[in-house]
């Protein structure tokens, strides 16, 4: 994979403009009705079958946002004790390399339905595709496959709200918490979607991903659980960067897995700090560490130089 640079383009628009200040209401003006007050933002709502934990993790991930600009939509999923918790689960962003997983799983959706395996030239584009995060790699299989091919995965999995990127621009895909984390529950448990053997694949190739690439999600996960990762971010002259991260986590006595999109950050930077606070207490809450797992805690701390490869989108944009 070739890792494109992004410290010299120019990050036109940040997207956290909140409103515009007006000044000058005539002194004379008649009495008026008091205004509406502002649209509250949206909260973190969790539910659980264990007592305690979803009012634990409501504080700790609203906490983990505190005084952190751009907008953040969470979504988390533990089958072990039907945990959910959710913030702007249906709001639209746009994918970057999020939607790998998902050309990958339409691949092998395919597959299934034409009782084939993957040719050796699939496999080796899928590999590049996920552990590397290669553009090339998925500008072929997203080509290969087409967009009547893609959405009928969509619909499929019940992704409704899913957008494939227009004239082949797949980081351009409208994604969502929701869709996603139905995606990787399709992935991690028995379904008429995708194989045992598809599913298999996803998550070896998720596990397999590059060191510098494993930033995210998986942050703040202990020695007991395995991680399957994978990362997008992209700037653009609006929201400026995207910075996402979706993962799936088994272990510890947990089956779990986390969605986290951001956009209006500042930096590519500042979006994966955001995203690290929010995994860091989740998987606080989920899976205590204790002196047998803490002293490897920090495994999977990223690299001090995170790579993606940034997709292709139109210079206008």
């Amino acid at each position: 994979m070739t890792h494109r640079t992004t410290r010299s383009r120019r990050l036109l628009g940040a997207g956290l403009t909140a409103g515009v200040l007006i000044t000058g209401v005539a002194a004379a003006a008649p009495a008026a009705a008091a205004p509406a007050a502002a649209a509250a933002a949206p909260t973190v709502s969790c539910t659980s079958a264990k007592a305690g934990l979803a009012a634990k993790l409501q504080k700790d991930i609203t906490a983990a946002l505190a005084n952190r600009a751009g907008t953040v939509a969470v979504g988390l999923y533990d089958r072990t004790t039907n945990t959910t918790c959710t913030l702007r689960a249906t709001s639209a962003y746009d994918s970057a390399s999020v939607v790998k997983v998902t050309v990958l799983a339409t691949l092998l959706w395919d597959a299934k339905k034409h009782n084939r395996y993957l040719t050796t030239r699939e496999t080796t584009l899928a590999k590049a595709m996920i552990t590397q995060s290669d553009n090339n790699a998925t500008t072929t299989l997203w080509k290969q496959l087409g967009m009547t091919k893609i959405k009928g995965f969509l619909t499929a999995a019940g992704m409704t709200r899913t957008v494939p990127g227009a004239n082949g621009y797949w980081g351009l895909t409208q994604i969502n918490v929701t869709d996603e984390q139905k995606l990787l529950k399709l992935i991690t448990a028995k379904n008429t979607v995708l194989s045992d053997n598809s599913r298999a694949y996803i998550l070896k190739l998720m596990n397999q991903v590059i060191s510098s690439q494993r930033w995210g999600t998986p942050a703040g996960a202990p020695s007991t659980v395995t991680v399957h990762v994978k990362n997008g971010w992209l700037q653009r002259s609006t929201h400026g960067w995207r910075v996402h991260s979706v993962g799936t986590f088994n272990g510890g006595g947990h089956d779990y897995m986390i969605t986290v999109l951001t956009h209006g950050n500042s930096t590519m930077s500042y979006g994966v700090t955001t995203i690290q606070n929010v995994a860091k207490a989740i998987h606080k809450d989920l899976v205590p560490t204790t002196a047998a797992n803490s002293a490897t805690i920090q495994r999977y701390v990223p690299t001090d130089r995170p790579q993606e490869a940034i997709p292709a989108v139109p210079s206008s944009g």
